[in-house]
């Protein structure tokens, strides 16, 4: 059987940092590897929740709204997938790090947060998403659409 592309990776070797996992045609899979893999240090399930609630809403209204396919969190707890159709490096990596700044900013209501919208609303927190988002912030403020591979 083949192998899927982010099984290829060595995940010793990978860091907290934006990476282009796959392309496949017009879109482009950006792996926002927020924790070092296999460390113990996992994202609980109230952080990546309540951080998909602010990233994907923030893509979806940004620069990039129309182009951005899909934002969701990697099962194994250490990030998020971002697939965006007619990707340019430089303007995806600018609009992942505003939409971190903005969610390390954000003071509003989580979107999303009743119980119509959302199958788990009472598991939503804005605080620990802003903490999580400053922190990722830091770690990837120097980098540039040059050093997206892994």
């Amino acid at each position: 059987m083949k192998k899927i592309a982010s099984f290829t990776v060595d995940h010793r070797f990978i860091k907290e940092w934006v990476y282009i996992s796959r392309i496949d045609g017009d879109i482009t899979t950006y792996d926002i590897r927020m924790r070092k893999p296999n460390t113990g240090n996992l994202m609980s399930n109230a952080l990546m929740h309540s951080f998909e609630h602010l990233f994907a809403t923030f893509m979806r209204n940004g620069v990039l709204a129309e182009q951005t396919i899909y934002v969701g969190p990697m099962g194994c707890q250490t990030g998020f997938y971002l697939l965006v159709r007619d990707a340019d490096n430089k303007a995806v990596l600018a609009e992942i790090k505003r939409v971190f700044e903005e969610i390390a900013d954000y003071k509003g209501e989580m979107p999303g947060s009743s119980e119509i919208e959302c199958g788990n609303y009472q598991n939503l927190d804005c605080s620990i998403a802003a903490k999580e988002a400053a922190e990722y912030l830091e770690k990837i403020k120097n980098e540039t659409e040059n050093d997206l591979n892994y």
